[in-house]
Order: C-alpha cells, then structure tokens, then sequence
C-alpha cells in the first residue's frame, strides 16, 4: 500500500516538474521525507497526504484515490447541483449567468459539458443546435459545424487545441482532453503562427450571425478553496463583445425583449 502511495506521489511529482527537493521546500518537509514516502520507507499522515495534495495541485478528481493510496478513506465528495447543500453555489452560478445578460455565459464541466446557460448564451448555442446539456468539445470536433458558425474557425481552434492541452495537464492527463487535442491536430494540421505587425490583445472568436458577425473574447472564472469534486470542475466562461458593433446588437435585442 506504501509503495502504491510512492509510485502515485513519483508520478504527480513528475507531472508538476518538481524535484524532491522543491517538493519537499515547498511542502515545508525535508526532501530525505519526500524520498522515505516514495520508497515506502515512511508512511504518511492523513494531514501530510493532504498537504502534499495541495502542493502538487492534484486535482480534487483524483484525490480520493490519492488518499486511497495511503490508506486513508475518500474525503472527497461529487454533489449534483441540484443538491439542497448546493444551493449557495447554484444561487452563485445563476447570478453571475444572469447579471452577465445581455453577453453570453455559461457554466461547463471539465469535458465542456454545458451545465447552464443565460439568455443570450442560449440564443448563441441555439444558433448551432446546441443548448445546455450538449458537448461544446463534440461540437468542437465537427469541422463543418465549426466553419459554418466562425469565420476564424482555424484561430479559434487552434488556441482551444492549447488550452485543452493544458487542461489534460492539470488533471494530470485525461482520455477525453486528449483524444480531443490529437483529432483537432490531425485536423487542423500544423498551425500558422505568423506575426504581421504587432498582435491584438485578445484573439477573438467571430461567429457568423444572419448576413452579420458577432465578435467576441471570453474570461473564465471558477470557484476559491473548492471542496467538492464538481464544484472544483465547474467553471463558467463569460463571453464579452470584441467590438461596439456586437456590443450595440445585444444592447439591442435585450431592449425588444
């Protein structure tokens, strides 16, 4: 049980690039420790696998079965969010959606499930055939889809191959990320990252909207000291206007009603 909790400690060490002795600096443990619990020579506590699970930023996903490793019982829990203890975060989620209005947001899980989406997000989604529940990574991978809804279709995901690269990364690798990084790859082929003159601040997504184009940057947000499995995977992405001419076209649709 010892050397299964080593061989997972060696692996997130080795996932984050951290040596045993920036391990140990960082966890405030010497680095002869971090090595005693890799070979099994130490067992560690419930308190220190906890710290070491901060420290490595092991996603909470895969926590439980860290801790399994040392032989302690999960501690972490994966609640519905529709859950009567998880009416504070939903009442979270459905303000910042709504208070968002009249640019789009949405929440997702990790693998980019939309878990909820406010009125002008719904308008948006509606206008490839999607509404909450549906895959934004399936939708990503259908090139006809993809270059009917964006004019910058090949930018757009090109930048979303980088960034589910770097999600997969943080969780330590995971099969959906990672089927989806090698299909948009095989795909898109070898990116263009020529630079003519100096680079906007912000590469926007330009969807195609009737004769017209919405343009649009997007931040994310996600919830501080998560204790709960999904509620550390949700995030909810807000979409804002690129420029006044999209701007000006919510304003207006939220003004008809």
């Amino acid at each position: 049980m010892h050397n299964t909790f080593g061989a997972a400690l060696r692996q997130w060490r080795g996932q984050r690039r951290m040596s045993q002795l920036d391990l140990g600096l960082t966890a405030n443990v010497s680095a002869r420790h971090i090595s005693f619990l890799e070979t099994g020579r130490a067992r560690p506590s419930q308190s220190m696998a906890m710290q070491l699970c901060e420290t490595l930023e092991v996603p909470h996903s895969a926590r439980n079965a860290f801790l399994g490793a040392a032989g302690f019982a999960p501690a972490y829990r994966r609640r519905e969010l529709s859950d009567d203890d998880m009416a504070h975060v939903r009442a979270a989620v459905d303000w910042t959606l709504q208070r968002h209005d009249p640019f789009p947001a949405f929440a997702l899980d990790k693998h980019w499930r939309v878990v909820k989406a406010n009125a002008s997000a719904t308008f948006l989604l509606g206008g490839i055939g999607l509404g909450e529940g549906d895959s934004l990574l399936d939708a990503m991978m259908d090139m006809e889809l993809m270059s009917s809804a964006l004019e910058n279709w090949r930018d757009v995901l090109q930048h979303m191959a980088v960034r589910l690269r770097t999600e997969s990364a943080h969780l330590g690798g995971d099969a959906v990320l990672d089927q989806a990084v090698a299909q948009l790859t095989r795909t898109l082929g070898p990116g263009s990252h020529g630079v003519n003159g100096t680079l906007p601040a912000v590469i926007p997504a330009r969807y195609r909207a009737g004769t017209g184009t919405m343009s649009f940057f997007s931040t994310l947000a996600q919830f501080g000291t998560p204790e709960d499995i999904a509620v550390a995977e949700l995030k909810i992405e807000m979409m804002f206007p690129a420029d006044d001419t999209t701007r000006d076209a919510l304003l207006a649709m939220q003004a008809a009603g």
